[in-house]
């Protein structure tokens, strides 16, 4: 098992609260509302959470759905998983979209999303004049079927 890697969280709004894992050996841990609002059907909204983070550098935090709010509700984060990197300070803010049929209510303290922190190796780019050959080769969009 890896060391602990520690985040830091900045409360920045009255009432904001901080990720809170709902099980020990969960992978990721809910984010809370900080305001109210409500999502027409088809409409995509920008939810306030009310806190920052201090992400060590070789990390980064991914936003993801909540499954139940997805199945029962129709309601996800439009970029998933959204990355927010180590450098980043500003608040955290969820992109919500209503894919259901009917107006969803956001209220402070709702869970709407979840996060987990990743491991980011250090990559390089580096220009090639050829590429290895694989079986897939350049097959792309439904090369292997339907």
């Amino acid at each position: 098992m890896k060391d602990n890697v520690e985040v830091g969280i900045r409360l920045i709004n009255p009432g904001a609260k901080a990720p809170l894992f709902a099980h020990d050996g969960d992978a990721c841990a809910d984010i809370y509302a900080n305001e109210d609002k409500i999502i027409l059907p088809k409409q995509v909204d920008l939810i306030s959470t009310g806190f920052s983070m201090e992400i060590p550098i070789g990390y980064e935090a991914q936003i993801r759905p909540r499954s139940g709010l997805a199945v029962k509700k129709g309601i996800g984060v439009l970029n998933s998983p959204g990355t927010i990197d180590s450098g980043y300070r500003g608040e955290v803010k969820i992109i919500l979209i209503n894919l259901g049929q009917d107006p969803f209510e956001v209220k402070v303290g709702d869970r709407i999303a979840q996060i987990g922190i990743r491991e980011v190796p250090p990559v390089s780019f580096v220009i090639k004049d050829e590429l290895s050959d694989t079986p897939r080769g350049d097959g792309g969009f439904g090369s292997t079927g339907v």
